[in-house]
């Protein structure tokens, strides 16, 4: 039988409130604690714990590079992947929502000088790199994140093991990259922080919504030369 639409885009929504929740709330709540080792693997094992749950029902995208990187390999429909997109945004936006009401809590914080997890390049990106070594690392790291998740997802990858392929992907392209941007490779998990955070945090937003989807649409391209070969 299969899954009605509204119920595949409810699911993508809950699981992009759980990536943006967890991720960016390792950051914001306990990043002080555990590092940027630890917020790794929040952003990681989010994703892994959401293949399992949600993967049945929607495919677990829970990020538009990656909707738009299935879309270019025919993998799922142009309505779908509206609705997808729209219910990833929608759930990155109570993610967010949800980090800045508990975060408002804790002594000391101001989102204006703390953020919310937000994306950022120049003055804003953790190590301080430029826009271009920006632009390279989220192309570059979403073309690893998605060429993983076409591969660990094809009908010859061996069965229930995409989960722990994809999280640790994740993990392992933040663990390389965290300090360049904070690393997005997800279009939802950048807009939602930044539109709360507003100021340089938009300007520079337009990065983390282009990039992604260039390295998704790369990862699908070369994906379907494989297999034709």
């Amino acid at each position: 039988m299969e899954t009605k639409p509204m119920t595949k885009y409810f699911a993508e929504m809950v699981g992009t409130f759980v990536l943006v929740f967890i991720g960016t709330g390792s950051a914001v709540l306990a990043g002080h604690a555990i590092g940027f080792i630890g917020i790794a693997f929040a952003f990681g094992i989010s994703v892994l714990v959401m293949v399992y749950a949600i993967g049945p029902i929607s495919g677990c995208h829970i990020n538009p590079a990656i909707t738009i990187a299935m879309l270019v390999a025919g993998k799922i429909s142009g309505k779908d992947s509206i609705g997808y997109i729209i219910a990833q945004l929608v759930g990155a936006f109570i993610g967010s929502a949800v980090v800045l009401a508990i975060a408002t809590g804790m002594p000391g914080y101001h989102i204006e000088t703390n953020g919310l997890g937000q994306n950022g390049y120049g003055i804003h990106s953790p190590g301080g790199f430029n826009m271009t070594a920006t632009l390279v690392t989220e192309i570059v790291m979403t073309f690893i994140f998605l060429f993983v998740i076409f591969g660990s997802t094809a009908k010859a990858a061996a069965p229930g093991f995409a989960g722990l392929a994809i999280g640790l992907s994740l993990t392992a392209i933040h663990l390389v990259r965290i300090t360049v941007t904070g690393l997005s490779v997800n279009p939802a998990r950048s807009i939602a922080p930044a539109l709360f955070v507003g100021g340089d945090a938009v300007g520079q937003l337009w990065l983390f919504i282009v990039a992604p989807i260039i390295g998704g649409i790369l990862a699908a391209v070369v994906w379907k030369m494989l297999k034709r070969e």
